[in-house]
């Protein structure tokens, strides 16, 4: 057998090399070049033969210009996995020959979470958990841990991606799981397993597989220090979904992410707890975010956010404290940072507040990070609270987008917030008008409907 042709090309611009050198001649960045493998295309030569003698377009089996409304708009299968949480985040359960990336920190609980769903699935679909970092005495271990089943469970401890495929056609498995791809390589490169070729090499025979024999395939990823996942940046655009597992260092709640899903909503959140006994799903997420005082406390406002189908209600927390400093802190976990800057200057400049002499420190609880608008209203009411030393009104909630001019502008999905609010006990609402329901109430929770940043502070007086 011939061997294969490589070349190397930099990660950075894309150029190609003939061999292996420490620096990239076109954009000059050092240790750069991975090695791919030069092959031609299957079925290349035939195809230009099609060409050249005029029937290119007629062979057997050639994709043809299709209109789309001729094309069976069916919906895709999908199979439950036994894990409330994760089928949220999948979008409603596992597709047939989908390729599903899980990346987060070490010991998040990502091997932990797979082997629970193979445990869960194995009673009614065949399915096969290959490590390529632990041995099987360990994965055995650790479901006997867990309390899973131990007959259904196939396991396999390979790293060759041409010997894993084999014994997976062998066996034709309905589930595979891949842990991790940093960790598997292939015949054809000789780079090293994690390098950026073997990774994407790897990474395409797994999804090819997958597209082929209708197989869901799981691929467990590392994590860099910044917290992307380590590889190429394309295998994340390989895939068809991309999750990522948070938690906070000490906490035993984990969050589970969507970041990408072609097969349903991005931005899902599904909640799990650790245990001895491994992952458990937390049914009501609002309850871990909200903290619980003994009585009011200054500097504390809860608001209703939205994590993709899911309404959560989030504690925000902040501190204001006179500065020593020229210029004073602004210190901001799970919100952005430049958009306290901009919400101090409208409580400044429309509020008749001003803190631009005050350190301010603000938090939200439970390690969740907020990514929408909802969030400036509550923010600025609980910055309010602990520059005045005086707690908001008890069973107060408030959500709300504040613009540059002091209104307060309404937000996505207000009505199921002001429902969310009301089943967990909530008497008041401080909400934008165009969220106001127009009886004025949700059951037992009076709503307050502001347009100006003016008049909510005067609601929360």
């Amino acid at each position: 057998m011939a061997k294969a042709r490589t070349a190397y090309v930099c990660t950075e611009c894309g150029a190609e090399h003939s061999k292996w050198q420490g620096q990239c001649i076109e954009c000059g960045v050092w240790n750069t070049l991975s090695e791919i493998v030069l092959a031609p295309a299957p079925g290349a030569k035939a195809s230009v033969g099609a060409q050249r003698s005029g029937y290119a377009g007629h062979a057997a089996g050639a994709p043809r210009i299709t209109p789309l409304i001729t094309v069976a708009l069916t919906t895709e299968a999908r199979t439950q996995t036994g894990i409330g949480e994760l089928d949220r985040v999948l979008g409603g359960g596992l597709v047939q020959g989908s390729v599903v990336l899980v990346g987060g920190d070490p010991g998040i609980g990502k091997s932990t979470l797979l082997l629970q769903m193979l445990g869960t699935l194995g009673a009614h679909l065949s399915s096969v958990y290959v490590t390529g970092e632990e041995s099987l005495a360990q994965v055995a271990a650790r479901a006997q841990r867990l309390g899973l089943p131990l007959e259904p469970l196939q396991a396999l401890a390979e790293t060759c991606i041409e010997r894993i495929l084999e014994q997976a056609m062998a066996m034709r498995p309905r589930v595979l799981v891949i842990d991790s791809i940093q960790t598997i390589w292939t015949e054809l490169l000789t780079a090293a397993p994690g390098s950026v070729s073997q990774v994407r090499e790897s990474a395409a025979k797994l999804t090819r597989f997958a597209k082929e024999t209708a197989t869901s395939v799981f691929l467990v990823g590392h994590v860099t220090k910044e917290g992307g996942i380590a590889g190429p940046r394309v295998l994340e655009h390989m895939v068809d979904a991309v999750l990522y597992f948070e938690g906070e260092s000490g906490s035993r709640f984990r969050v589970l992410r969507a970041f990408k899903n072609r097969f349903g909503a991005v931005n899902e959140l599904g909640v799990f707890a650790m245990s001895d006994k491994g992952l458990r799903e937390v049914p009501n997420p609002s309850a871990i975010f909200l903290s619980a005082h003994a009585g009011p406390t200054p500097g504390s406002a809860v608001m209703v956010t939205r994590e993709g189908t899911r309404p959560l209600l989030v504690e925000v927390q902040a501190l204001v404290d006179q500065s020593s400093l020229g210029n004073p802190r602004r210190v901001v976990l799970g919100l952005e940072q430049n958009r306290l800057a901009m919400l101090l200057a409208v409580l400044h400049r429309h509020g008749g507040v001003a803190a631009y002499d005050q350190d301010v420190f603000v938090n939200v609880v439970g390690g969740i990070r907020v990514q929408e608008t909802a969030a400036d209203l509550p923010v600025l009411l609980a910055v309010l609270s602990s520059l005045r030393d005086r707690p908001l009104p008890e069973q107060t909630v408030a959500f709300g987008e504040v613009g540059l001019s002091g209104e307060i502008r309404p937000v996505p999905n207000g009505e199921e917030r002001l429902k969310e609010a009301a089943t967990h006990g909530f008497r008041r609402a401080v909400v934008p008008k165009g969220n106001a329901p127009k009886k004025g109430r949700v059951g037992e929770l009076e709503v307050i409907a502001v347009e100006r940043l003016s008049e909510a502070i005067d609601a929360c007086r």
